[in-house]
């Protein structure tokens, strides 16, 4: 029986009290480290100076991040998303653990995409090309674990 449904239910239940802005400033850290190299050759430069939403829809959490200052940012609520991806956690995950690409996951509607196209477009595709630095590795493993016995094979790039 797979218990990490539950078990992250039960977690998210106090982050859901923290606001967007904590959120943000979380994730902007972890993501300034795992991104660095692709923040410092300007991968993310579609961000300077725009806000980008990142919406957990069953867990009821929001992030609002953009790029200044050579940075990835966390914004709070007041800060309105020009483009917002929103879908599950499940979907994130698959996601992250390089289980799906963000081409199956929108093209199914697992994910979606709201405001501005070209943005949200841009933000898509960096996703897909990201290959994220070997010092991640095991936190990949970790979540595919938790993401169970599911038979998938992973994604293969075509560079």
């Amino acid at each position: 029986m797979n218990l990490a449904p539950r078990f992250i239910n039960t977690l998210s239940a106090p982050l859901r009290l923290l606001p967007t802005l904590a959120h943000s400033q979380a994730l902007a850290l972890v993501l300034n480290q795992v991104m660095k190299d692709a923040i410092a050759e300007g991968e993310l430069d579609f961000l300077i100076g725009r806000t980008v939403g990142i919406e957990i829809s069953d867990l009821g959490i929001r992030y609002r991040l953009g790029l200044a200052g050579g940075r990835i940012r966390g914004h709070g609520e007041g800060a309105p998303a020009a483009a917002t991806i929103s879908g599950g956690l499940h979907e994130f995950m698959l996601l992250a653990a390089r289980r799906e690409d963000a081409d199956t996951l929108f093209f199914q509607r697992r994910l979606r995409m709201a405001g501005d196209t070209e943005l949200g477009l841009y933000l898509k595709n960096f996703l897909d090309a990201f290959e994220p630095p070997p010092q991640v590795a095991p936190l990949i493993r970790g979540l595919d674990r938790l993401l169970g016995e599911e038979k998938h094979q992973p994604r293969r790039r075509n560079r």
